[in-house]
């Protein structure tokens, strides 16, 4: 039977999985149609996530995985639909730059030299760093699988990692984006504005605070859970309202262009994370045109990024403890490696040489 010719929006899915009427479909071999209800096309769900999640729980797994390829393939479909949406979404772009390289490569014939081969000549330290760290964590799962019996690379590969970033944003900086005039009273700058302001009390990641609902806003404070929290508990954390914090919530409703669940909101009501992917590039593109306008219009020299704010939190908590409990970090090293940017200030040691 000849290959299915697929169309350019089903490229980048699963071999015979293709999108119709905002739904994934499985088209079903001839052959393997008793296992599938005795459907030709067998509807998978109406997300990615959900097809991925169904297919995993249906298709039946050969014996033995012999390619990376084939480890790829299980990984995507039983491993990646498990993470968080906007993990998931990076997982499945790392495995397709990876598969060109190494899906015809037999798992016991991968060697640490490999992997230093393909970071040297991807051309993108970080992003190669991340798709090695997607594919180790595949053989990872190898292992457990039965599928080998150690890990080819693990403990065997140094890769060098890009420096913390060390952009330390200053109070006045602050103070000139705040007071960046609004062209409109809903939305857009002061949209951003009083994003900004929430951020800087709470520290939360762009996720969490995005994803906030008027639920959430509760009695004695602000309910959440941190979104990458490693705490197996899930730990609830409640940010217990202050005057400011209230009068932040408050200007946030204030510029909401609608009716929402979600506390930060698009015009039509909607939250500024995509479900499916777990991006926000609606909201990271009325930054990147807020920052726009900042570098014109006020005294600020050097772009900050929105996660640069979080980095602020950290820097100027009293603490690095304090700064860790801002930040719902599990570990302390990580506050400090990443989120502790502001110069320590040291008083020099008294001279004790008399004065001439």
């Amino acid at each position: 039977m000849p290959p299915l010719r697929r169309r350019p929006e089903n490229q980048k899915l699963p071999a015979r999985w293709v999108r119709k009427h905002g739904a994934y479909y499985y088209i079903v071999p001839p052959e393997l149609r008793g296992r599938w209800e005795n459907k030709s096309w067998y509807r998978l769900g109406g997300t990615l996530a959900e097809a991925y999640r169904t297919w995993a729980d249906r298709v039946e797994r050969e014996a033995t995985v012999t390619t990376i390829g084939a480890l790829l393939d299980r990984y995507l479909l039983e491993v990646v639909p498990t993470k968080a949406p906007k993990t998931a979404t990076e997982n499945r772009k790392q495995i397709e730059r990876l598969r060109p390289v190494f899906a015809g490569v037999r798992l016991e014939d991968l060697e640490p030299q490999h992997v230093y081969k393909y970071h040297a000549a991807r051309g993108k330290p970080t992003a190669a760093k991340r798709e090695i760290e997607a594919l180790s964590h595949a053989f990872t799962k190898a292992v457990e699988w039965g599928l080998l019996r150690a890990h080819p690379f693990k403990g065997e590969v140094r890769l060098p990692g890009a420096s913390p970033r060390t952009r330390y944003v200053e109070d006045w900086e602050l103070i000139e984006a705040m007071a960046l005039p609004t062209r409109r009273k809903k939305g857009s700058v002061g949209m951003v504005q009083a994003y900004l302001r929430l951020k800087l009390l709470t520290g939360l990641r762009q996720r969490d605070l995005l994803l906030l609902r008027m639920a959430d806003c509760k009695a004695d404070g602000i309910h959440v859970t941190p979104s990458k929290t490693k705490l197996s508990t899930g730990k609830r954390l409640i940010y217990e309202w202050t005057p400011e914090l209230r009068e932040a919530v408050d200007e946030v409703l204030a510029v909401r262009p609608a009716i929402s669940p979600f506390l930060f909101c698009n015009r039509f009501g909607a939250s500024y994370v995509v479900e499916e992917t777990g991006e926000a590039r609606s909201f990271n593109s009325m930054w990147g045109k807020f920052m726009a306008r900042v570098l014109k219009d006020t005294k600020v020299m050097e772009r900050f990024t929105e996660h640069d704010l979080r980095a602020k939190v950290g820097s100027d908590a009293e603490s690095l403890e304090r700064a860790r409990e801002l930040l719902a970090h599990a570990d302390s090293r990580m506050t400090e490696r990443v989120y502790r940017r502001k110069p320590e200030r040291i008083k020099p040691a008294a001279s004790k040489v008399a004065k001439q």
